[in-house]
């Protein structure tokens, strides 16, 4: 099939994104690790030693820079229905995080330890139909907001992935319902015409 248009101009753009040189020269995964070291810098999410649960990890930017950030004491584990190539201080389990055959295999791996953060940079296969792509990736949020909430500590904190558009002001409402503390974040990596943004919350009520 012969590329589109659209399909070249976008490689066009991400092969000259400076996020995706620097990616490939620092030995990330993918150019979505800086959104992550972003937000952590401004938030402080990570603490040595706490564990973190990586919601659709591959290709696995954000759980390289999550195990470098919890250290030798923490614990992430990464979660995806795709195969993610080994990563030192990652332990991945391949699978539907809302199946109970994957939630037994992480709740194996916790241990009984609690869960202070959950990460989650999920995105639809997209369809090019804006509408479904939409409702697709809102569906990927709450689905998310709702694993954190039934295994995230009290004191923990949520991070996600959302796009402006319809059902993001009924999700943010959701979200203000069931954590103290919540707010949006756009980091410099996200693509400017991208309405792409992460929404942070803390502290479940």
């Amino acid at each position: 099939m012969k590329p589109s248009k659209t399909s070249k101009q976008w490689m066009h753009e991400h092969v000259n994104d400076p996020f995706v040189q620097l990616a490939k020269k620092e030995g990330y995964r993918s150019r979505a690790a800086y959104k992550l070291l972003e937000i952590d810098d401004k938030d402080r999410l990570f603490k040595s030693g706490m564990v973190v649960v990586d919601l659709g990890a591959t290709p696995g930017g954000w759980s390289q820079i999550a195990a470098s950030r919890v250290g030798s004491g923490g614990r992430v584990v990464a979660l995806d229905l795709l195969p993610l190539p080994p990563l030192a201080g990652v332990d991945f389990i391949q699978g539907d995080f809302r199946d109970d055959v994957v939630l037994t295999q992480l709740e194996d791996l916790l241990q009984g330890k609690p869960v202070g953060l959950v990460i989650s940079d999920m995105a639809p296969n997209i369809s090019g139909i804006a509408s479904v792509d939409q409702a697709r990736g809102m569906h990927l949020a709450e689905l998310a907001m709702e694993f954190a909430l039934e295994h995230l500590e009290c004191q923990g904190s949520f991070l996600v992935k959302v796009f402006q558009g319809e059902g993001f002001e009924d999700f943010y409402k959701l979200m203000r319902n069931s954590f103290v503390r919540v707010v949006t974040r756009k980091p410099r990596a996200s693509r400017g015409r991208s309405c792409e943004q992460y929404l942070l919350a803390s502290e479940k009520k």
